[in-house]
């Protein structure tokens, strides 16, 4: 892997914790009351933390907030895990942010794939090179939410020198394995769909996967790591099944209440990160919230 260690390596092959952006009454963002997730976090054995990803609401931020959460995730994190730094919107931003997470201690930067509706894969080959340059030695790891571009374009983009590795997040496995058939040997594949979709990624060949879970309940998270890594897919199904209804709403509403039901549990728990911003639902529906009520009940965690 291009410019990462062994260390870096075994990390982005873990799991990557997208961490909550908090906010206070007034909409401003709250740095502060990150620390106790991150806290958890590194104290559950996650591997490796990400600051400005999409359950950061990263698309919700300035870049001036964004370069503050970065500095601050790696505050918190005061070397104890690899931080791993959101880039993305315009191909200037993502530069002026690649520059800021490398200032601030980020040990490798994760690419938003640009939504932009008439981004072209050449254009975003380009994009993706200009960022490796200004990254200036920090592995990247590609976001990968849309595979329309095609495996040789997939192939192309693992060719750009200074990436390291796909999050994977499309539920398409065979297009998962078929890229990593033809991709250099040395790219980390990490499932990007969280834990719900993490076996079926891992029986193709993805290692690791993303988890917004890390925020509320990072403990689980690892013992489904733990369960994959050892070939115990009869367990980890198991656990998986206990989260699951967790995964279910946050999937509702077309997906507006993902950030939505991780505060939402975080203010059960006395952790009060504020709500979502627009576009994403800012508080779940009663009926939302009562069994969110009954699953955090359940777990132990209020």
């Amino acid at each position: 892997m291009a410019g990462a260690s062994a260390d870096l390596r075994a990390a982005l092959s873990g799991i990557s914790g997208i961490l909550v952006t908090p906010f206070d009454a007034d909409d401003r963002i709250a740095p502060d009351r990150l620390k106790p997730i991150v806290d958890r976090a590194i104290g559950a054995g996650v591997h490796a933390l990400v600051s400005n990803g999409n359950t950061g609401e990263f698309y919700g931020l300035t870049m001036p907030e964004a370069e503050a959460m970065v500095a601050a995730a790696a505050e918190h994190i005061a070397g104890r895990a690899p931080l791993i730094g959101g880039v993305g919107k315009s191909v200037g931003d993502a530069v002026v942010l690649a520059k800021a997470s490398k200032r601030a201690g980020a040990a490798a930067l994760m690419v938003h794939q640009p939504p932009d509706p008439f981004a072209s894969p050449r254009g975003v080959l380009d994009y993706v090179a200009r960022v490796a340059d200004a990254a200036d030695g920090l592995p990247l790891m590609l976001y990968l939410r849309n595979d329309a571009i095609g495996t040789a374009n997939i192939v192309k983009l693992c060719s750009i020198p200074g990436v390291a590795g796909v999050k994977w997040a499309t539920p398409a496995p065979l297009k998962l394995g078929e890229a990593i058939r033809n991709a250099p040997d040395d790219i980390v594949w990490v499932g990007g769909l969280a834990e719900t979709w993490a076996p079926p990624l891992y029986a193709v060949g993805a290692r690791g996967f993303t988890s917004g879970l890390i925020n509320v309940w990072p403990a689980h998270s690892v013992a489904i790591h733990k369960a994959l890594d050892a070939g115990d897919y009869v367990e980890a199904q198991r656990l998986i099944a206990i989260m699951s209804v967790f995964e279910d709403i946050r999937a509702e509403e077309l997906g507006g209440t993902n950030v939505t039901t991780v505060k939402a549990a975080l203010r059960l728990m006395g952790e009060d990160c504020g709500p979502a911003r627009p576009p994403s639902a800012d508080l779940l529906t009663d009926t939302q919230q009562e069994r969110l009520v009954a699953l955090l009940r359940q777990w132990g965690l209020t």
